[in-house]
């Protein structure tokens, strides 16, 4: 019997924020997967070892959560307003289908890293020693993200004293800036509501904010769905109706937002939009075992990713969390205190996280200039990702890959 050997592809696997996935040049794919549709989403699941019944994605790089299932490719952009193209693909687990949807705010912290040691910086632009600023173009959002990474002896300095709750170790401060993070069309509110009343079937009615800022996120009040704002993962994700009551809270917030035409498409676009609880500031012990004290935030949130709990808090979710808090009346403010704001720091399960946005009103309308925050991001490991060729029975990709390398 015949077998196909596998094919082999640059590719470089980091750590973004409280995220990890696998980074690749546009040009180091196969022909066939450099274009969006099936071929590239094929070779990304069969990269990442999804969809995977077991749930633990041991034959691909996937880590079998939101937070590890993520594929990144970037090329040098077009534009002469942006160094680079950042193109996100969240990587169902258990499903066969890549959501293009939305941005990962916590992988964007690696983007300008990986940009610049593959290449798509041009070396004048990279100083000796200080930052080098690296402007991006969020493709699948279209959006401008300017990231600012630390550069020593003129290479990236990955290394460093900065802590983040929800990372193990302690990593050099990558600041990145989201630039009118609200949607294309500058709706921060789809409803034009700050607050609705959101009705859903079987489940009940919850005052609700709605926001696109970052990411479309769903903010409703802990108490309103039973919880304190306090809950760490097993508390959601080891119960079954309470997934199931945020998941339909989720897909009906999503047909008000105008993401989908109606509840079912839920299922086909997880990664859009979050859906998230808050609640006043209260004491409790992170998943890490540090107490996190009352005084030292201002609200409590809670946000779900790909239908479960997520163990930090995801960066785009950050963004809409902080724009939220800037603008007075919403429910995120309200938990907050109900002042006016240009940052705020939150408790999420694995500690806290500060954040800042700066929101102000036009013709009654709000606007978002920018939201800013710290992330670290370092590189796993890189090499060759390798995956069964074709003609394999494990394999329906239909491409074939160059062997050429990124160095």
């Amino acid at each position: 019997m015949t077998h196909a050997p596998q094919i082999r592809i640059p590719a470089t696997y980091m750590r973004g924020g409280t995220s990890k996935g696998v980074f690749f040049r546009l040009d180091d794919l196969p022909a066939a997967a450099q274009q969006p549709g099936p071929a590239r989403d094929a070779l990304l699941l069969r990269v990442i070892g999804s969809p995977d019944p077991y749930g633990k994605h041991t034959d691909g790089m996937g880590g079998a959560t939101s937070s590890t299932s993520k594929t990144v490719i970037l090329s040098r952009s077009d534009s002469p307003d942006h160094d680079i193209d950042y193109l996100f693909g969240q990587v169902s687990i258990d499903k066969p289908f890549i959501d293009w949807s939305g941005n990962c705010g916590n992988l964007t912290a690696a983007v300008g890293a990986f940009a610049i040691n593959s290449g798509l910086i041009d070396a004048v632009r990279i100083p000796e020693n200080g930052h080098c600023t690296v402007r991006i173009w969020q493709a699948n959002i279209e959006k401008t993200i300017v990231a600012h990474i630390p550069i020593t002896d003129g290479a990236v300095q990955e290394t460093g004293d900065f802590e983040l709750d929800g990372v193990t170790f302690p990593a050099a401060e990558i600041q990145i800036e989201f630039m009118n993070p609200a949607d294309g069309g500058g709706a921060i509110f789809p409803t034009g509501n700050i607050v609705d009343d959101l009705e859903v079937p079987g489940v009940g009615t919850f005052r609700a904010t709605m926001i696109n800022a970052g990411i479309p996120t769903i903010f409703v009040n802990a108490a309103d769905v039973g919880y304190t704002g306090t809950e760490l993962q097993g508390a959601i994700n080891e119960d079954p109706k309470a997934l199931e009551m945020f998941e339909t809270i989720r897909a009906h917030g999503g047909v008000r937002m105008g993401l989908f035409g109606d509840v079912a498409e839920a299922a086909n676009r997880q990664h859009t939009p979050k859906i998230a609880f808050v609640a006043p500031p209260k004491g409790y012990t992170a998943s890490s075992g540090k107490e996190v004290k009352a005084e030292d935030i201002d609200v409590l949130v809670r946000a779900l990713s790909m239908g479960k709990l997520h163990h930090a808090m995801m960066g785009t979710a950050a963004v809409a969390i902080a724009t939220a808090a800037a603008i007075p009346g919403t429910l995120v403010n309200l938990a907050a205190g109900g002042d006016d704001r240009s940052a705020v720091h939150f408790g999420h399960p694995s500690g806290t996280l500060r954040v800042g946005a700066e929101a102000r009103q036009v013709d009654g309308a709000w606007t978002v200039e920018k939201a800013i925050m710290s992330r670290s991001a370092r590189v796993l490991m890189e090499g060759w990702v390798r995956v069964p060729g074709p003609g394999t029975r494990s394999n329906r990709l239909g491409v074939t890959a160059s062997t050429k390398s990124t160095r």
